[in-house]
């Protein structure tokens, strides 16, 4: 088994699905990509179009990339990725050949001026791509995919005694017409993020509703592999999803995930209603501000006191504070704002809270509260159509109200 491939386009594709490959994992075969080559002979026997499917795993995911290679003859073989992936990151863009031994599943790489040899493994140990039945298929653009990923990703809990809260949840439903809505949510019991799209387009009618779970890995994964300005085929299973995309808008890669079987917590219960104290700011001037006045809270809990006045003052103002009393550290700043409620003095993790704003990319914000002990709301002023983002964050009980 022999094949023809540019020494940087394989590395790209490699690279791509890289992060799948665990450092130490259960099994040994893990380590490796699997390649396949689906050739495709011409009359004359000598080398011709073909297609090389290169996997990697991990058991929970599993992804896949899709090279056309010259190839007459096909065949598959698990190669150690660290040593394939340092010998391509080594060599200059040419065209190199690889010569594999089906039966002793040697292998060799030949460029133009050397010659290495890598001990492949059985590719037969290898686990078996999971098959996804589609119960519902759903097209996302990659952009509204990655808005979705940036928006939420960051707020999954790292608790694996609350597995649920290690992923994202999707609620996807589907009118009769097939235009459906996809409403993301993470949360780590400190903060929670709820990010909708609307106008996606599904492959289900009549009208359908499915929720699920995905692991935070996967999503990872799928933040770093997307291109811009490609539709994503999205494709759900009871256990499994799988997400299908490529440059040029062709099929080349493909990742599948097994979901989390587990229950996600009611987050519409946790979101308050009826907050009457509405404070607007620049989001850039309220960060800005927060990283400085950070460094003077708390190491442990990032401690900041926000300050509102309206009613009683010639214009409303925000003062934000923080104090470390063990270093008998502190800091103020004040910032203008519009801001529509009583006076009223609320904690907040700046840490947390700093994590919230850089995700989001409007320039205007609005914070909605009701109480000092109630949670309150970060919603983007100006947003893109067909998106919706809200982003809860827990208080924190400042001495003043003790």
């Amino acid at each position: 088994m022999k094949f023809l491939v540019s020494s940087s386009v394989l590395l790209k594709n490699l690279l791509t699905i890289n992060g799948v490959v665990a450092t130490n994992p259960i099994v040994p075969i893990l380590e490796n990509f699997l390649l396949r080559i689906d050739a495709a002979a011409d009359h004359s026997g000598d080398s011709a179009a073909g297609m090389l499917t290169v996997t990697a795993s991990d058991l929970q995911t599993t992804m896949t990339t899709q090279i056309p290679v010259d190839a007459s003859e096909g065949g598959s073989i698990a190669i150690p990725a660290k040593l394939l992936l340092d010998t391509l990151r080594s060599l200059p863009d040419q065209p190199i050949t690889i010569n594999i031994n089906t039966e002793t599943f040697g292998t060799e790489i030949l460029t133009d001026n050397g010659r290495y040899k890598i001990s492949g493994e059985n590719p037969i140990d290898f686990p078996k791509i999971p098959s996804v039945n589609k119960n519902l298929s759903v097209e996302l653009s990659s952009d509204g995919l990655l808005s979705a990923i940036n928006n939420t990703v960051f707020a999954t809990s790292t608790d694996d005694l609350r597995p649920a809260m290690t992923g994202v949840y999707l609620q996807l439903s589907a009118d009769a017409a097939g235009a459906g809505t996809a409403t993301f949510v993470a949360t780590d019991g400190h903060r929670l993020i709820r990010y909708r799209r609307n106008n996606i387009s599904t492959s289900t009618t009549p009208a359908a509703e499915r929720s699920l779970i995905i692991p935070r890995k996967a999503l990872s994964l799928l933040k770093a592999a997307l291109p811009e300005g490609v539709p994503v085929q999205v494709d759900l299973s009871q256990a499994n999803a799988s997400f299908t995309f490529g440059a040029g808008g062709a099929p080349s890669t493909q990742l599948i995930c097994r979901l989390i079987d587990e229950r996600f917590p009611d987050y519409e219960n946790a979101i308050p209603a009826n907050n009457t104290n509405v404070m607007t700011i620049g989001r850039a001037d309220l960060l800005n501000s927060l990283k400085r006045i950070m460094i003077y809270a708390n190491r442990t809990t990032h401690q900041i006191r926000l300050s509102l006045k309206g009613k009683n003052g010639p214009s409303p103002t925000l003062t934000i504070s923080a104090e470390d009393l063990d270093y008998a550290n502190e800091a103020n700043e004040k910032l203008m704002c519009d801001y529509d409620g009583d006076d009223m003095e609320i904690g907040f993790n700046a840490k947390l809270m700093a994590e919230m704003l850089s995700n989001l990319s409007a320039k205007m914000i609005s914070l909605e509260m009701s109480a000092p002990n109630r949670a309150g709301l970060i919603i983007p002023a100006d947003k893109e159509e067909d998106e919706e983002i809200l982003m809860l964050v827990m208080p924190v009980m400042l001495n003043t109200y003790a």
